[in-house]
This record gives structure tokens, C-alpha cells and sequence, in this order.
């Protein structure tokens, strides 16, 4: 079957100036046009573009999905580039993720310490709260996302 730009990038959920970018950026080798010279996509080009999106979610620039695409085109000589490619992007990945846990953890632990000021009716309750006095699964939180003390005065 072929789609449209626009039902591609419906089918997506992408802008059309999207996908020109990608085929200008030579992220669509496989992108036929028709006589009139209108992009046309089939299956296939949907397989490249949801690799792109997830390598783009990754945070790997344009300019390193290209070189991944030069490569696959390139063949089984290129395999060692292209695995090391992915080992790399997996540990920045993984970098990525630690991050945002520590941002989950910080953020889970105001959530419980607003809980507390909520249900006291005053930020007095918590302002000097025993360590003690915390669930150990919170108390945890508190460790892992480094967050002791901020502008809220609530630690």
C-alpha cells in the first residue's frame, strides 16, 4: 500500500515538514515519488521511520541516524561500528534514565512530605520531622534523590 505525506505523518503522529526534513537529511533512503514527484511511502518506510523516532527519543542527533543508515547501506563491514554505535546510546540511555529516577525519587518524596502538611493543616508538622518518623520506602527516596532541604524550608 501507499500513503500520502500527510497520512504518513497522521499514521505517525508527526508534522508532513518532518518528514520532508528526514528525506532531505537523507533519513529515508527507501522514499519513493510519484511521477509528479510527490513523496510516496509504503510499509516499509514506516519501519525506518518508527526506528528514527525511537533513536531520536533516545536523544541521538540527526547527524548519528544518518551515519547508523550510511552504514547499514554500507553492509556487514560496518557491523562493529554499528553495534558499538548502540552500546554507546544504551549508556546514555541508561545515564538518561538514572537521572529522571532521581528526579521521580525527589519529587515522590514532596509529594509525601506535602502529603503530611496537607493532612496537619500546617508545614509546621514537617518542618522538623524525626527521621524516624519517616517510612523507610521514603526515607529512601529522601537518600537517593539527594533532596535534604529546598526553598520550601520542607526537608
Amino acid at each position: 500500500m501507499i500513503y500520502s505525506i500527510g497520512e504518513t505523518a497522521r499514521r505517525i503522529g508527526v508534522n508532513p515538514s518532518t518528514l520532508r526534513y528526514y528525506d532531505k537529511e537523507g533519513l529515508l533512503p527507501s522514499v519513493q515519488r510519484s511521477s509528479g514527484g510527490v513523496r510516496v511511502f509504503t510499509e516499509n518506510d514506516f519501519t525506518w521511520l518508527r526506528l528514527i523516532g525511537c533513536l531520536k527519543a533516545t536523544g541521538l542527533p540527526i547527524k548519528e541516524i544518518r551515519q547508523y543508515i550510511v552504514w547499514l547501506q554500507q553492509g556487514e563491514s560496518t557491523l562493529v561500528q554499528r553495534r558499538d554505535m548502540f552500546y554507546k546510546q544504551k549508556s546514555a540511555v541508561e545515564e538518561q534514565m538514572a537521572e529522571l529516577q532521581r528526579a521521580l525519587d525527589a519529587v515522590t518524596y514532596k509529594c509525601w512530605l506535602y502529603d503530611k502538611a496537607v493532612e496537619a493543616g500546617s508545614e509546621e508538622v514537617i518542618q522538623n520531622i524525626d527521621p524516624a518518623d519517616i517510612p523507610e520506602d521514603i526515607r529512601k527516596l529522601r537518600t537517593n534523590s539527594g533532596v535534604y532541604q529546598d526553598v520550601d524550608g520542607l526537608s
